[in-house]
């Protein structure tokens, strides 16, 4: 015998009554289970309701079977099915027997009503019931074709429903005990519950005797506990209390026009989640798939005002000036998503309240009027995740796509782009961070590896006279996993020292080459745009 109907049979035998639930797909299922019935009772009625569909054998025994399969892996207790009439004669009844033991199914009840059938609670007593002897055969043949010993049919007599009485509902249950049925389930549709008590008596304890006090509800369990019910089913009273919640949600949502009137009276989404078992399948993902590589992370620094841009920066920072239809920080965002960088940081300061775009995550320097880029920088390395790799750059620089995958494509080294059109910037008399490489941008330098040498910074470098620059660093540093730890490591030890309280990126730069840490470097000519003017402000509208 399977586990199923060895727990199935446990309940029939139990010296004290059972009870079991119903469900009506895998995730009620699931919650009967929870709840702690030991047994589940799959309801004609409830499962028929769920496809929106008559308890007239509307939904196929087929559809009926694969919805079952569901309930059956989603739980560890038995299940009964209620089976109808067997869904046809004696030969459906061989097969119907075979299928569900395929899928663990405990148990079926089948009823003594023709096919199709109609609900019992539908003029009950209008209903013809099958021929004693055609019955009988249909359970002889579900019992020839279990090959699960333990496999249980349960023949329900509907005498009580079709107004036959006392004396019918014992012939029949008699015959049908002789032909098989390893239980009978005695069915009546008064509010009381005089006709299964009467039938209990007269039947003593010949085999385990079911009821479904669907109408009797009033009637105290220690009654039918009393009478040696073996079995008590409550039959359909999951599916009615979802109908009442899903109304009432449905009623409120309609009304109202918002969430805040139901969420708080709902399951989480989490909830459904577990009761999906989310969390085995990640675990799974685990031990199954290939690990997946851990996400790139970008970090924005755009704390500061932005003043040169005069009154476009009064109410907001100049990472939220527009830059043709949509904020520059939303520009600098969605270059970063098309690479598939997804984890984009923003250091948010002067008006913080007006940075809010959707989808990025926000660390706040409030002391970025006395700060400079590096204090920013270090807050935001406290929140960035673990990840494959980090791109830092400003709050105020548009690139082209191509820009920081360049310095992706330098893997395990850090990495920063060089703008070999430095001249131009030179020439449109702006700030601009001049570089010094150890090679210039030739022919040559597509085969070496070129490094930084030195970014210019009055501090620490001075000026720099013009044979010593090979281009403009473009504003972007790619950090590698490898080399993040010792990222923060210096980013910390920097903010520490009060000589460092407003430095800004090049500090970070000349750092890392001063310890000896390689920098390479990536040559381009253009495709970016660093927004310092009004000018720049109409030019990036056409970028």
């Amino acid at each position: 015998m399977s586990i199923k109907t060895t727990k199935f049979r446990a309940l029939l035998g139990s010296a004290d009554t059972s009870f079991i639930c119903e469900a009506h797909n895998g995730i009620s299922a699931k919650i009967v289970e929870e709840a702690g019935f030991q047994g589940i009772w799959a309801s004609g009625l409830s499962i028929s309701a769920q496809f929106g569909v008559r308890d007239n054998n509307e939904a196929s025994w087929t559809q009926v079977l694969d919805h079952l399969e569901f309930m059956t892996d989603a739980t560890s207790v038995p299940i009964m099915l209620d089976g109808d009439t067997g869904f046809g004669n004696f030969n459906n009844m061989r097969r119907l027997v075979r299928k569900l033991e395929q899928r663990d199914v405990a148990a079926v009840c089948i009823e003594d009503k023709l096919y199709p059938k109609t609900n019992s609670f539908i003029a009950g007593d209008a209903q013809p019931l099958a021929e004693i002897d055609e019955f009988c055969g249909k359970i002889k043949a579900g019992k020839d074709a279990q090959s699960d010993d333990g496999f249980a049919i349960v023949a329900r007599v509907e005498a009580f429903i079709a107004g036959w009485g006392l004396t019918e509902a014992l012939r029949r249950a008699g015959a049908y005990h002789q032909a098989g049925a390893d239980a009978i389930l005695i069915h009546s549709a008064l509010t009381v519950p005089d006709e299964v008590l009467a039938f209990k008596r007269e039947w003593g304890d010949r085999c385990p005797v079911v009821i479904v006090p669907t109408k009797y509800y009033g009637t105290p369990t220690q009654v039918f506990r009393d009478h040696g019910f073996a079995l008590i089913i409550w039959a359909n009273h999951i599916l009615r209390s979802a109908i009442t919640a899903m109304q009432s949600t449905t009623q409120v949502l309609f009304q109202e026009q918002n969430l805040l009137s139901v969420e708080d009276r709902i399951v989480p989404v989490k909830e459904v989640f577990r009761l999906q078992g989310a969390q085995e399948l990640q675990e799974a993902e685990q031990t199954y798939l290939p690990q997946k590589q851990q996400r790139l992370t970008a970090v924005v620094l755009a704390a500061s005002r932005g003043a040169e841009l005069g009154a476009l920066t009064e109410d907001r920072p100049k990472a939220m000036v527009r830059i043709g239809n949509k904020p520059l920080l939303q520009h600098i965002a969605d270059g970063y998503m098309s690479l598939g960088v997804k984890d984009v940081v923003v250091v948010r300061g002067y008006r913080k309240s007006q940075v809010d775009l959707p989808g990025l995550s926000y660390v706040d320097n409030d002391d970025y009027s006395d700060t400079g880029e590096l204090s920013s920088l270090a807050r935001a390395l406290e929140q960035v995740p673990d990840s494959r790799g980090l791109l830092i750059s400003y709050g105020d620089v548009l690139f082209h796509k191509f820009v920081p995958q360049s310095l992706i494509d330098f893997g395990d080294s850090i990495a920063v782009p060089v703008d070999t059109n430095w001249r131009e910037s030179a020439n449109r008399d702006r700030k601009a961070d001049y570089v010094s490489c150890s090679c210039p941008s030739s022919r040559e330098s597509f085969n070496v590896a070129v490094t930084l040498e030195a970014v210019s910074d009055d501090a620490l470098l001075g000026d720099m006279s013009g044979q010593t620059i090979h281009g403009e660093w473009m504003g972007l540093i790619w950090v590698p996993s490898a080399k993040l730890e010792a990222l923060r490591a210096l980013v910390a030890e920097l903010v520490a020292d009060p000589r460092y309280q407003r430095a800004k990126l090049p500090v970070l730069l000349n750092e890392l080459v001063a310890r000896r840490h390689e920098v390479r470097v990536s040559y381009l000519a253009g495709h970016w745009l660093d927004i310092d003017s009004l000018e720049d402000v109409v030019r990036g509208s056409s970028f």
